[in-house]
This record gives structure tokens, sequence and C-alpha cells, in this order.
């Protein structure tokens, strides 16, 4: 794969390399979480009205969008890049690592963020040659619900009317100098459920007088594993996983509820209904095999983000000209991702951009609390994604 060293970076694209990495590394320090990202839209609002860029405002309570004029008239592209971080201790030896304790930018949006004020900086200044105009949306709450929809319920996709959304996310699975983009169902709809089952508790020693919540929460977890294997067609995607269970009060008692609380993963609303039917039929003919009772309760908090076929064919050709045709990738992934809120709305495209470089040691995982990026993606980020916007404006 390419270094970023080999692929070109126009002169004011390469001035901005030194705010453009305090920013991210600031961003680090100071994490934040979904729908408190107070520190984090103070900064962006002061450095969107220092560049002049039009119609800085507070959206989505802790949100931020800003609008660069063209000089003439043309198309708008939206620019969405999210904010919030998680609720994960940082064990990286960063210089710069987080200050917020149990709080962690573990998934890349302090990386969006300073590629989205780099982008707005530099079309910013050039502003009088631009034919159209760029809207900017820095989302919070992506990790959690409603972000992507506050956003739009204050209005980012009109005034101008937006013709085309674009977005990018860090990855520290795909080597730098490389991109993942594909047509179509691009990442999940993901659906958090809970189960409650409830039995009747005893004395561990008498376990004939109970009806153990634990055991009958066991079968239901072997049981659900069937869902995709033997529910769904081969030839589609899915995941069902249970991620966290609790139950009983100490080992001599036999517990008399347990829970259960995981997610179900899908690219269509058929296979959604048919895995969530599938799964309370499991759970209710298990629950009965026992005597015990259940709840069983479930939410999607965002449709499956699908890529206009259009647009996604624009990103790859934007990205065999600049990373060159080995370095394109097309795997759709089971992660969720809100953007596919915008894109129910616009035609447009989400792509991941590599940050991973094994030469250096920069091999992290997302949402894990060593997580780590090769900071030479973000001037890469800004590079591409100005060739992006420029391409889409001159359409």
């Amino acid at each position: 794969m390419p270094r970023s060293s080999r692929l070109h970076l126009r002169p004011d694209v390469q001035a901005l390399r030194e705010r453009v990495l305090s920013t991210r590394r600031d961003f680090h320090q100071h994490p934040e979480l979904s729908w408190h990202e107070q520190r984090t839209q103070g900064v962006i609002l002061e450095r969107l009205r220092s560049l002049g860029v039009a119609e800085v405002r507070p959206i989505a309570r802790t949100g931020v969008t800003g609008l660069v004029k063209g000089g003439q008239p043309g198309r708008c592209v939206l620019w969405r890049a999210d904010m919030d971080a998680l609720p994960v201790p940082e064990k990286s030896s960063l210089s710069f690592a987080s200050q917020n304790e149990n709080v962690m930018h573990a998934c890349g949006h302090d990386a969006h963020m300073a590629i989205g004020l780099g982008l707005a900086e530099v079309l910013q200044q050039r502003r009088e040659d631009l034919a159209g105009s760029v809207r900017f949306v820095f989302q919070p709450a992506e990790e959690a619900a409603g972000g992507a929809q506050a956003c739009i319920a204050d209005g980012v996709l009109d005034s101008p009317h937006v013709d085309v959304a674009l977005g990018l996310h860090i990855s520290a699975d795909i080597p730098l100098g490389a991109i993942n983009v594909a047509p179509g169902p691009f990442f999940a709809a993901p659906t958090a459920f809970r189960i409650t089952i409830e039995g009747r508790g005893g004395h561990a020693a008498a376990p004939h007088q109970s009806i153990d919540a634990v055991v009958v929460a066991a079968y239901v977890i072997t049981a659900l594993q069937t869902v995709v294997s033997r529910s769904m067609p081969p030839a589609e995607t899915a995941v069902l996983t249970v991620g966290k269970i609790a139950g009983g009060y100490r080992g001599n008692v036999i517990a008399e509820s347990a829970t259960m609380t995981g997610t179900i993963r899908s690219y269509t609303d058929a296979v959604r209904e048919t895995m969530l039917r599938r799964t309370e039929e499991i759970v209710a003919g298990v629950c009965a095999s026992f005597g015990a009772t259940y709840e069983f309760d479930h939410q999607t908090s965002c449709p499956p983000l699908v890529n206009d076929p259009g647009v996604a064919e624009f990103v790859r050709a934007a990205g065999i000209q600049y990373f060159g045709e080995a370095n394109i990738l097309a795997a759709p992934t089971m992660g969720a991702e809100d953007m596919g809120v915008f894109l129910e709305k616009r035609p447009g495209c989400y792509f991941w951009l590599g940050a991973r470089n094994e030469r250096k040691g920069i091999a992290g995982r997302h949402h894990d609390p060593a997580f780590v990026i090769d900071e030479d993606a973000l001037l890469v980020g800004v590079e591409f994604g100005l060739r992006l916007i420029e391409g889409q404006l001159a359409r």
C-alpha cells in the first residue's frame, strides 16, 4: 500500500498540517459523550467563525453547522463529521491521551472533526472560485441515538437545498493509502434488544423448588445461535449477538430473574423482522418449557446506510485516480452509522479512509482502550475530501 508521503497533497493542504494535527489532538484530549459535546461545540463554532464561514450556528443541541458560499451559483454538497466520544477508559501511551476519566475518542471522531475543519478552511480560502456551496455538519450523538435526525430537524438539508451528502470514517483496519467504498447497503441497521426472564428464586440446595432463570437464560443464548444459521437464507447477511447477561444474587441462591442485552444487525427490513420474530419465538418456547416467563423489548436506532450507486461510483473513480486501483476495497460492514439517516433523504456516499500502519506499530481496533491511528491519514482525508467536493460541485 502507498504511504501518504507518496500521495500528492496540494500546497494549501500541506500548510494545514500542524493545525489539523493540533486540532485532532485537542479533541482527543478532551472527549465528550453523546449529547454532552459542549466544549467540542464551542471549539468548532469559534474556528468556523474565525475562518469567516457563513451561517455558523449551533444545531441539534450540541452540534454545529456552517456554509461555505461559493462565488458563483451551483450545487450544494453536504459534508458530515461526527463529534462524540465513547465511555471507554483510554489505555494508549499517547502524549495527548484523554484527560476525561473513562471517556475516550476510541472510534476516530476526533479525526473526522479535524478533517472537516481542514476542509472548511481550504474551501473558505478558495470560495470565490467555487460554483455552489458546501454545508458542513458537525453532528453530535452518533454513538447514541437521534443525532442525525436532530440535525435534519434543524434544517441542514435546506436553504440551500443539499444535492449530495458525503462523509468518511477513519479506519484502523484499512492500511494508510487505501479506502473502502461500495454501492448499496454499506453499514447495517442496528436493533438493540433486551430479554428479561422471570423464574422463581430459592435455595441452591433445593433446585426442585425453583425455576432457575440463569439456566433458562443459558438455554436461550444457545438456541439464539440458530437464528442466523438456520432461519436466514445463506445469501443474506445478518448478525445476532448477546453482549451482556446479568442475573442472581450470590452463589447459593437460585436466580429468580436474568436479563440479556444484545444487538441484531441487518441490511433490510425483511431480514430484521424475520430475526426479531424468530428471536421471540425461541425465547417464548424455551421459557415455556421451563415454566418461566419473559419480556422482549427492542429498538432500531437508525436505518441501514445505503450508498447511492452513482455517487459511490464517483467516489470509487476518484479513489482509483488518487490512491490507485489496487488500494480500493469494496467490503460492506455490519457496523452501524447514522449517516444513513442523511442518505435516506439525499443521494450520497460514506466511505472508510485507511489509517492503519503496521510498519509504525499502529494497528489498533475501534472501540478499544488502546485505539490509535496514523495521523498522516488526516491530511490525506483533507486532500481526498477536497477532490470529492470539487468534483461534485463541478457537475
